[in-house]
């Protein structure tokens, strides 16, 4: 399933409040995370970072100081 169909059926859940989005956000974010291996290829991780971005600009979409520390924390 696309990421992006992800983000946004988390995002249009009517019976989520802020919190259970963000949660359910970090969870997707968790498993791109997690299903990394040391001997994952560039591409993989390329991939990995980009859906990990995309997850953290939902989430500054929710509450935008928390997104914000998140992209800023990514940067780093």
């Amino acid at each position: 399933m696309n990421i992006y169909y992800k983000i946004n059926k988390i995002l249009n859940y009517k019976n989520y409040n802020v919190r259970n989005k963000i949660n359910a956000l970090l969870k997707i974010s968790e498993e791109i995370n997690c299903n990394l291996e040391s001997n994952s290829t560039k591409l993989e991780l390329q991939n990995a970072i980009k859906n990990t971005k995309a997850i953290y600009k939902a989430i500054k979409k929710l509450d935008k100081n928390t997104g914000e520390r998140f992209l800023k924390l990514m940067d780093q």
